[in-house]
């Protein structure tokens, strides 16, 4: 969620989203063709971005590169708002036509693999280029050794630790800032599952509970999912075997139904818009976030902006781990130009269009190339200055991950969007009996694998 205040009015994403969804297309005569289509005709299917002006940087950076190459170039931005971009996904995939280039979230680049075009040849020049790809960015990116896309700045984003330092300092007695310094490398080797634990239980009755949602949409599904990672618990390993009965998955559990008790008592009913709600009005110590909090706080709320830090996940026995949902461009395999498709993904993934883009989104968007995650708008965002320092982990100093991870894609994605973590804690916390939870688990799992 984001706010931006126009003429006394504050808009939230939601209402940004449905005021601009009739007006998405932007249609780019690049200016110095000459003659009628010299090199042919491009269009493509954009996520349409939240943060006003993120929309004209990116229409920008293709327009330069549509004005070399002499392309007529065509972008529809597509809403995220009522899903209008997967249900665009899912109709240009059985109509067998629409854009060449379709940006796809996650999930969504395995699910329609086999009609996607191989990015092996820009992929390998990129990486050279840019340096590599974390772990979850090859894990839904590719299947096998084909590349289904290439991941996208605009729309990546983690959803790591946003805490209130003074919150944080006066009642759990941590210094956020001191184990996250602007500017330097993390000091946190401190800041483990045991020590959130306290944190949470010490805030929550000082009466600042951490915001964390235990709901079925996805800000709950990633929070879970990234502690899951932390106790190395996968419901399903990589081959495909059901493993939910694994000490692992039991110690998981246990933990996040231990927590789970200081958190807001509704929090299994939240969705993506509570945890935003709950820290810019006060009431809470920490939300897990990407900057869309902040900067609707920024707007709404200065005195709560002024105290945020986005920081690092608490580790656990097998690591520090975070969530990480990136966006990819993908070329249909029916594309009618796929030779310019190639040519502008790979201007799009340049240095300098990734340090536009990131610029535009306020910091909210993050590259996959582990040499674009040091550019100035992170380090000079304020207030406080330095908040976003931390935020695109420029220094590998956790894992970036995806809740239900390792599994298979196909099967992970349904352990995603049915929210079977988020509802074995809720199930567990509110009283059944640990092996109750996780036989109901197991079935569910079963039940995905048959599908």
């Amino acid at each position: 969620m984001h706010g931006k205040t126009v003429q006394g009015k504050t808009w939230t994403r939601r209402r940004f989203m449905a005021s601009t969804a009739a007006l998405t297309t932007v249609a780019l005569a690049a200016p110095h063709v000459r003659g009628a289509h010299a090199a042919g005709k491009l269009s493509l299917g954009l996520w349409d971005h939240w943060v006003p002006g993120a929309n004209a940087a990116a229409t920008a950076v293709i327009n330069e590169w549509a004005a070399k190459e002499r392309v007529e170039v065509t972008i529809d931005f597509i809403p995220s708002q009522g899903n209008k971009n997967l249900l665009t996904i899912a109709a240009e995939a059985q109509a067998k036509s629409g854009h060449d280039i379709l940006a796809m979230p996650t999930w969504w680049p395995h699910a329609h693999a086999e009609q996607l075009e191989p990015c092996n040849d820009i992929m390998t020049q990129l990486i050279a280029e840019n340096g590599q790809v974390n772990g979850t960015v090859q894990y839904l990116g590719k299947l096998g050794d084909k590349w289904l896309g290439v991941p996208s700045t605009i729309g990546s984003q983690i959803k790591g630790p946003v805490a209130r330092l003074d919150l944080m300092k006066q009642h759990a007695g941590i210094d956020i800032q001191a184990m996250y310094p602007a500017g330097a490398a993390p000091k946190a080797d401190t800041w483990n599952m045991e020590t959130y634990a306290k944190a949470a239980e010490a805030c929550s009755k000082a009466g600042f509970a951490f915001g964390v949602g235990l709901g079925e949409t996805t800000d709950s599904v990633d929070t879970a999912g990234a502690f899951f990672h932390a106790f190395g618990a996968a419901l399903v390993d990589a081959k495909g075997e059901v493993t939910v009965k694994s000490d692992a998955v039991r110690q998981a559990l246990e933990y996040g139904a231990r927590v789970a008790k200081f958190y807001p008592q509704d929090a299994p009913a939240w969705d993506d818009s509570s945890n935003n709600k709950w820290i810019v009005s006060g009431r809470g110590a920490m939300v897990m976030n990407p900057p869309s909090a902040w900067a609707v706080a920024k707007r709404d709320a200065p005195q709560v902006a002024q105290q945020l830090w986005h920081h690092g996940f608490p580790s656990g026995p097998k690591g520090r781990y975070a969530p990480f949902l990136p966006y990819f461009w993908n070329i249909w395999s029916f594309s009618q130009n796929k030779a310019a498709a190639k040519s502008v993904l790979v201007h799009m993934s340049t240095a300098a269009a990734a340090a536009k883009f990131v610029e535009a989104s306020g910091g909210y968007d993050i590259p996959s190339f582990e040499k674009f995650l040091t550019f100035k708008t992170w380090a000079e965002a304020e207030p406080p200055k330095g908040t976003l320092y931390h935020y695109p982990n420029p220094h590998n100093h956790q894992t970036l991950s995806i809740a239900a991870a390792p599994a298979p894609p196909k099967i992970a994605q349904q352990i995603y969007a049915q929210a079977t973590l988020t509802k074995m804690i809720v199930r567990h916390m509110q009283g059944e009996a640990i092996d109750r939870t996780l036989a109901w688990a197991e079935s569910e799992v079963e039940g995905f694998l048959r599908g």
